[in-house]
């Protein structure tokens, strides 16, 4: 049973703040609405599925950071399960987007993304593709390291949502 939808993806570039690097080329993509859930089914396993089923794993469960980070050696997906959250991407000076259930985003390496409030059912799953390495970064100690390892993330290879025919592989194409 297939629970993405086709959804235009709304997308987003973030200029380098000073502490955070965001990406130099790929923008964020937010699919709003994108996974319609049935209510006898748990909408948590519904995203992990399609999730793994597009090559994007080591899944977890649970809310946004408080504080501002990003990750500099891999991309992210996050699904909202349930609830709804205000989610600052870009870092301090970046954009402030209400996501609720069934919306994904995905972050390119190096996209600054903090929770800001969220109500009592706020559950994201997050995933990531199958190349690159978890790090946390969160101060001005990790910028250097980051600037260099950020433009070396590979493009993943299908879209976490739409598989290889997603709009992600356009969206994100090598370019210089």
């Amino acid at each position: 049973m297939d629970f993405a939808r086709a959804r235009k993806p709304h997308t987003v570039r973030f200029k380098d703040d000073g502490l955070i690097p965001n990406h130099p080329r790929w923008p964020l993509i937010i699919y709003r609405n994108a996974v319609a859930f049935d209510e006898s089914l748990d909408a948590a396993a519904v995203i992990e599925d399609l999730f793994e089923a597009n090559g994007w794993g080591d899944s977890w469960r649970d809310g946004i950071y408080s504080y501002v980070h990003y990750h500099s050696r891999i991309h992210e997906a996050l699904g909202i399960a349930s609830g709804k959250g205000r989610v600052r991407f870009g870092g301090n000076k970046g954009r402030i987007f209400t996501l609720k259930a069934g919306d994904i985003a995905v972050l390119p390496a190096g996209t600054g993304h903090q929770c800001l409030s969220a109500d009592d059912k706020f559950l994201v799953v997050g995933a990531y593709p199958p190349t690159g390495t978890y790090d946390e970064c969160t101060s001005a100690e990790h910028r250097r390291g980051a600037l260099k390892a950020i433009p070396k993330v590979s493009a993943p290879r299908k879209d976490p949502v739409y598989g290889t025919g997603g709009p992600l592989l356009k969206l994100w194409k090598k370019s210089k």
